[in-house]
C-alpha cells in the first residue's frame, strides 16, 4: 500500500458516495496504528479487491469522516462514523505503483 489507510467495506455503502466506516471513535489502520476519527477529518481508505486473476489488488481511495444518523438503518444503527468519498477517486492500488514507476 502506498501509506497506511483505514479499511471500509464497501458492500456496506449507505449512499452512492457514503461508506461506514466505524462503530467507534477510533480505528486501526493498515499499519496497526490507531486513528480516532473527528468531523471533517481526511481519511486515507482501501477495500479489498483482486484482479481478474485472483491476486489481491486493493481499492485505495481519500475520503472524510462524518457522522451520519442511521438510526433509521436496522444493521447499522449502532454504527458511529461513516466515509464521504468521491466514486470517480477509487484506483486500485497496481494502478498507483504503476504510477511511480
Amino acid at each position: 500500500m502506498d501509506k497506511p489507510r483505514v479499511y471500509v467495506d464497501l458492500n456496506e455503502m449507505v449512499t452512492d458516495d457514503i461508506v461506514l466506516l466505524s462503530k467507534d471513535d477510533t480505528k486501526a489502520d493498515s499499519m496497526g496504528n490507531s486513528i480516532t476519527f473527528y468531523e471533517g477529518m481526511p481519511v486515507s481508505l482501501y477495500s479489498d479487491d483482486e484482479s481478474d486473476s485472483g491476486e489481491t489488488d486493493n481499492l485505495i481511495f481519500e475520503g472524510t469522516a462524518i457522522k451520519y444518523d442511521l438510526r433509521t438503518y436496522p444493521r447499522w444503527e449502532d454504527v458511529k462514523w461513516c466515509a464521504r468519498f468521491d466514486r470517480d477517486s477509487l484506483l486500485h492500488g497496481s494502478d498507483i505503483r504503476q504510477k511511480m514507476f
